[in-house]
């Protein structure tokens, strides 16, 4: 797997690199093709946040984790990618049945237990909502969602005529999700 280290109002060492690039070896096992793995490493008031980003054809593995210790917010990080990985492992092998997939057959023993509780789970939706969608702009969407309590919010974006998601980040924070055409 290639790994691209990145920092943001920070210095990547020689030894944060190589942490998470042997740290992400051990994905290795699970990909047949050769993956792309994109880390980024930020401090922010004392908080050594890691995120890691491996898109996978039409798949996103995604995480972040925020601790005082960057090496251990590279851990976590990773942890939490093989985790869901594992968790999702029926679902992905269903998805690609070519043969150019994600591979699962090197799993540890002490893994396979874990693996087939989680396949167990099933996605249960409780509850359908229909919402009307109206146009507005980016700043009445989120006063809307305010307003409403939630912490996102679908609605037609005027400028773009798309439908498109505002929704509040964990740092306070507001984020737009727009489509756009591969």
């Amino acid at each position: 797997m290639q790994v691209v280290v990145t920092g943001k109002n920070m210095e990547v060492t020689d030894a944060l690199k190589d942490r998470a690039e042997k740290k992400l070896q051990k994905l290795d096992k699970y990909f047949y093709s050769e993956a792309e793995a994109k880390v980024m490493l930020e401090v922010v008031k004392g908080v050594h946040r890691t995120e890691i980003v491996i898109p996978f054809r039409d798949i996103l593995f995604r995480a972040e984790e925020s601790t005082p210790d960057m090496y251990i917010s590279i851990d976590n990080a990773v942890d939490k990618i093989e985790k869901q990985m594992l968790k999702y492992k029926s679902r992905l092998e269903k998805k690609f049945v070519s043969g150019e997939s994600i591979r699962y057959t090197d799993l540890p023993y002490d893994t396979a237990a874990e693996v087939r509780e989680n396949e167990e789970e099933s996605f249960e939706v409780v509850r359908t909502k229909k919402i009307g969608i109206k146009p507005m702009s980016v700043e009445e969407a989120i006063l809307q969602m305010n307003l409403l309590g939630h912490s996102f919010f679908v609605f037609t974006n005027e400028r773009t005529e798309d439908v498109a998601v505002v929704y509040k980040r964990k740092d306070g924070k507001y984020g737009l999700i727009e489509p756009f055409e591969e």
